[in-house]
């Protein structure tokens, strides 16, 4: 099965900033012969009651606005197939040699997880920011059981959170619990539906340049319009953790080479997951 020519997005209401329409015009420019369909927060809603209303009370139970969005996108994807993007992506070239795989994720940038390195055996993460699946893909089904899972049971998605200080971590819970954190950890425990996705790896990962790339089609520009506005020293603060977090793991990474592949999951994963996933959460 090939992902089918539909683009899907979403925001507050069909009112968009200037910035959020020269985004859609880019894509709609480069997707001429592709359905569009945009979703504002009204329709959202009515598309989980009308389509997924198993869903729904889990759907009115995210703190963050941001969460429902995310859950939105996985559920309409699984639906309907096609490619999502956010209003904060642009693409460079035509997306029409990506319809040749049945699931398509973004290469998102190395990962501060000690969860996904120590315990799934890899220092990457994908993006959610834009992707592609056919309609019914098991890995976005994956996807959402897991965003279900977050939300019902805390000691999950503190495995996640362990490494982070305490000061930083409203962020990450959303990142953690609908975002790529969440999108990363399923691939990296379902070693046999992670061979059904198309991961765009950049023919170097430890290049930040070449983070937050839809592969060679496009870029995510993060506009971070969903995280909440902190004070100047707060910033700073978890930025400097941050840079001392990446420096801290980078030369792990560096012994790994610059190319990544899913192929490894498997090996890393599945003889070691289970192990590692109580020596995970001391760290």
């Amino acid at each position: 099965m090939k992902i089918p020519k539909r683009i899907i997005q979403t925001g507050k209401s069909f009112d968009l900033s200037p910035f959020s329409k020269a985004a859609v015009s880019n894509i709609r420019l480069l997707t001429p012969d592709f359905e569009y369909l945009f979703y504002t927060d009204l329709q959202v809603q009515e598309f989980i009651e009308k389509k997924f209303p198993e869903y729904l009370q889990v759907f009115q139970s995210f703190r963050y606005p941001i969460q429902r969005y995310d859950f939105f996108r996985y559920l309409a994807i699984y639906h309907l197939g096609g490619f999502y993007f956010d209003l904060d992506v642009f693409l460079s070239s035509r997306i029409v040699d990506l319809l040749e795989f049945s699931c398509v994720f973004p290469f998102e940038e190395l990962t501060i997880s000690t969860f996904l390195r120590k315990a799934c055996g890899i220092d990457w993460e994908i993006g959610n920011y834009a992707f592609g699946a056919v309609a019914g893909h098991p890995f976005i089904e994956k996807i959402i059981h897991n965003c279900v899972r977050a939300q019902r049971e805390a000691d999950w998605v503190q495995l996640m959170m362990a490494s982070i200080p305490r000061l930083f971590r409203e962020e990450f819970i959303v990142l953690n619990t609908t975002g790529p954190g969440l999108v990363t950890r399923t691939l990296a425990e379902n070693p046999e539906v992670a061979k059904q996705v198309k991961v765009l790896f950049p023919p170097n990962v430890l290049e930040s340049k070449n983070w937050h790339c839809f592969g060679e089609f496009g870029v995510h520009l993060q506009a971070g319009g969903w995280r909440k506005h902190k004070n100047l020293a707060y910033r700073l603060l978890a930025r400097n953790w941050e840079l001392w977090k990446r420096k801290k793991l980078l030369e792990d990474s560096i012994k790994l080479g610059k190319s990544r592949s899913p192929n490894f999951i498997r090996k890393n994963t599945a003889a070691n997951i289970n192990r590692d996933l109580d020596r995970a959460s001391d760290y």
